[in-house]
């Protein structure tokens, strides 16, 4: 099974000018990988709301879309399940890359409901989702991430990788109106 940091590192050479938004612990890693306006880094104050950023994203930049990648965890994801049904209404290039760990890594550790029985794809396909991805291992998903992160969306894909425990809640490395307004101008 791939590491969290291997799964985002497979993005790097595919990503183009997608706006990327990151939660939880893909905060830490993404932003020691990359650093640029289009990199949001969403931390609210509760989680999974990642997905719902990313489809408001692409509806406001309408038909020239660039594309967001939100890279979400499985507990934030089942915080917000419904999001896939509404994301599923929109053809947008909104690519979904679920982080399944197993647990609430950064929040002490605690195990997910249904972590590893839940299948993911499973559920996104259910929904709607058109384009949908399963990957374990990081050769898997270096072999579809090029497919995955472009063309008609939205597209799902389940990453399962390795959970750690000991981890802290990340803090994004800059303030969120400065993250905004490197948004804003990148956006333009």
């Amino acid at each position: 099974m791939m590491t969290h940091r291997e799964a985002l590192e497979v993005v790097i050479p595919h990503r183009r000018d997608q706006v990327v938004v990151t939660t939880m612990g893909s905060v830490a890693i993404w932003s020691q990988l990359s650093d640029s306006p289009l990199d949001f880094h969403y931390l609210p104050s509760s989680m999974g709301q990642g997905v719902a950023l990313g489809l408001g994203l692409c509806l406001a930049q309408g038909t020239n879309s660039r594309g967001v990648i939100v890279f979400t965890g499985d507990g934030g994801l089942l915080m917000n399940l419904g999001c896939l049904v509404t994301v599923a209404q929109y053809r947008v290039p909104l690519y979904i890359l679920l982080i399944d760990n197993g647990l609430y890594e950064v929040t002490g550790g605690q195990p997910v409901a249904g972590a590893r029985r839940t299948n993911f794809a499973a559920l996104a396909r259910a929904a709607g989702i058109p384009r949908v991805y399963e990957c374990r291992e990081r050769h898997e998903w270096a072999i579809v991430a090029e497919e995955a992160l472009h063309g008609d969306g939205p597209v799902f894909v389940w990453l399962q990788v390795q959970g750690e425990l000991g981890k802290v809640t990340p803090t994004a490395p800059r303030p969120m109106a400065e993250q905004i307004a490197r948004l804003q101008q990148a956006w333009r």
